[in-house]
């Protein structure tokens, strides 16, 4: 089992200490453990049922947890008629997430999202753009979204975009080992991911919608931090069924096992279908009750989305006017 290296602290201009997380270097492969995972899908349903009306969160407290949330957004696009225009764009609103008048009234500084992630081909771009930011470009890769191009392919994938300047890769496992039960197989794929991004941080999508079982989706999650992935994530985006609350209470329960056994954090981020200021509060407050305050930080914390973000400008706006906003004053770009 590894050992955990110290957390590193260091201090903001401000002198507030920042906490580094020791990356999550993985563990062997233990088909024991994979073997004894099981998942009561009917308690974890009731569960999730209960989750958007278990908490009101208003007038304030709301705003504040909608401004946390806008840092943790992964801003996206992912289309077949991406162009350098329109990534500029979304790197200007990843930039300025929220109009300056509505900050004001808030009393907030600026802020900004937690990364943009785009396609390979677009990763210049975007590098360009967010240059002397911080924010960092994210990459899908591996033959994203179904990961059926040829190994070698999705490797040297991997290894262009990080020399291209991504410093984080959204992968897309193999979904047949899942579904095969060839866990050794999953192991070794994605410890090759995991290698092939060097320092760059590695998102490893399950596609739970196609995993077929709750089990298969926490058998598939201790597998892929096994291997050393940094974040685990729900969906590409482009199943029929993306992230649900059930999903996220089986992984995030997981990534809680995982570090009591480890003392490794595991980052998480729900993709797909996440398109209300209401889903995005909702998230937070399963991520408070199970994994507690430090998965509250854009380092251990990410939402997949874009259209998200507009609907919480509008509700931002609607805390400060009492009044509800068209979408186009809050464009993405």
């Amino acid at each position: 089992m590894p050992t955990k290296s110290a957390t590193k602290i260091t201090k903001t201009k401000n002198h507030l200490p920042l906490v580094h997380e020791p990356r999550n270097p993985g563990m062997d492969l233990d088909l024991d453990r994979i073997a004894r995972l099981q998942a009561n899908t009917s308690a974890i349903e009731r569960r999730a049922a209960t989750l958007p009306g278990r908490r009101s969160v208003k007038k304030d407290f709301q705003a504040a947890w909608l401004l946390r949330a806008i840092t943790m957004i992964d801003l996206t696009t992912l289309s077949g008629d991406d162009t350098p225009g329109r990534v500029r764009r979304l790197c200007a609103k990843a930039k300025q997430p929220v109009r300056a008048d509505i900050l004001e009234a808030l009393g907030m500084p600026q802020i900004s999202t937690g990364a943009v992630c785009v396609y390979h081909d677009m990763i210049p771009t975007a590098v360009e753009a967010l240059e002397g930011t911080g924010i960092p470009v994210a990459a899908v890769s591996t033959g994203f979204p179904a990961g059926l191009s040829p190994f070698k392919l999705r490797v040297a994938e991997i290894e262009e975009s990080v020399k291209a300047g991504a410093r984080e890769i959204d992968i897309v496992i193999s979904r047949r080992h899942v579904l095969t039960q060839n866990w050794q197989a999953l192991y070794d794929e994605m410890k090759s991911f995991r290698s092939a991004c060097g320092d760059a941080h590695v998102k490893a999508i399950l596609a739970t919608g196609e995993l077929g079982t709750l089990r298969n989706v926490a058998r598939a999650s201790w597998v892929c931090m096994m291997a050393g992935a940094d974040f685990i994530k729900t969906s590409t985006g482009k199943e029929p069924v993306n992230a649900t609350l059930p999903v996220s209470l089986v992984m995030i329960r997981a990534i809680r096992a995982y570090h009591e056994l480890t003392g490794y954090r595991v980052g998480y981020k729900p993709a797909g279908g996440i398109s209300k200021a209401k889903d995005a509060v909702t998230y937070l407050t399963l991520i408070k009750d199970e994994l507690g305050d430090r998965w509250l930080k854009n380092d251990l914390f990410r939402f997949g989305a874009s259209s998200l973000l507009g609907d919480i400008e509008r509700q931002l706006e609607h805390h400060i006017t009492g009044r509800y906003s068209a979408s186009n004053r809050h464009p993405m770009g």
